[in-house]
């Protein structure tokens, strides 16, 4: 199957990762086991099925476009840097947020094209909700069997800003930098959901100066953007990807209103 507008491979990617979300929540259910990886981050076998559920589906649907997971196997830069397309997936995000069964973790898939995510689906296992959108077509919100609605970033930003932040990593630095806005209201929340708040209008700003891999961020910044706002580092160039050996991210800034220029504000 080839697909040259990341809108026709949307509904697909959609109802996989509503798949995926039902693989994790029987786990969800069950009294699993944890190991550590090598960077002694926590996995489970929820993250397992869902990475194995998504690569295949992927390689079955666009077995032309390449796949890396965070559960995947490590793919060396001389190979990757020669892809146009490529999928990036994170199949559980949040894994600590899931350890704590407090729901705010979720099934990220991003297509990335030229370093920059054209397509995003993040959906949330527990509540049922899944967030998307395309760099042609918009951003939507659909919970369980309602009609799917569309969704926009607030702007102007309001003079109290709603700031989103790590509910597990949060840093001095954050602190220091938050400082700088004034008046301003702290929303703790977990894994990809910041982007989401941003996308809807719930929130203004996610400012993450913490470590963050390629697969946190890729599929909630697609949808940040088709929702009208961006994805900036804190000097004000795009977040890109795949475009190094690390595929860890710099400190970056996710907004609404693209009339503020938030990097020299927060940089």
């Amino acid at each position: 199957m080839t697909h040259s507008d990341p809108a026709s491979l949307l509904p697909h990617i959609v109802a996989l990762a509503r798949r995926a979300g039902e693989e994790i929540l029987q786990v969800y259910a069950s009294d699993f086991a944890v190991s550590d990886k090598a960077d002694r981050s926590p996995l489970t076998a929820a993250d397992l099925r869902s990475h194995a559920l998504i690569a295949r589906e992927l390689g079955a649907l666009t077995p032309h476009i390449p796949v890396m997971s965070e559960e995947g196997s490590a793919i060396p830069f001389a190979q990757r840097r020669h892809w146009e397309r490529h999928w990036l997936v994170d199949p559980l995000d949040g894994t600590k947020e899931f350890l704590a069964r407090n729901g705010e973790f979720t099934v990220n898939i991003a297509l990335i094209e030229r370093h920059r995510p054209v397509l995003g689906v993040v959906h949330v296992p527990v509540s049922a909700t899944t967030y998307y959108g395309t760099s042609t077509g918009g951003a939507w919100r659909s919970d369980g069997v309602e009609a799917p609605r569309r969704i926009h970033v607030q702007t102007p930003a309001p003079s109290r800003l709603r700031v989103v932040g790590s509910r597990s990593h949060a840093t001095d630095t954050l602190t220091e930098r938050l400082a700088r806005l004034g008046e301003h209201e702290l929303m703790p929340i977990g894994s990809s959901l910041k982007f989401c708040l941003v996308a809807e209008g719930r929130a203004d700003l996610y400012p993450r100066f913490g470590p963050t891999s390629e697969w946190d961020t890729a599929a909630a910044h697609a949808v940040v953007e088709a929702a009208g706002g961006g994805v900036c580092t804190t000097t004000g160039e795009p977040l890109l990807y795949n475009v190094e050996e690390s595929l860890l991210n710099p400190s970056f800034i996710a907004y609404g209103d693209r009339s503020r220029d938030w990097a020299a504000l927060l940089g």
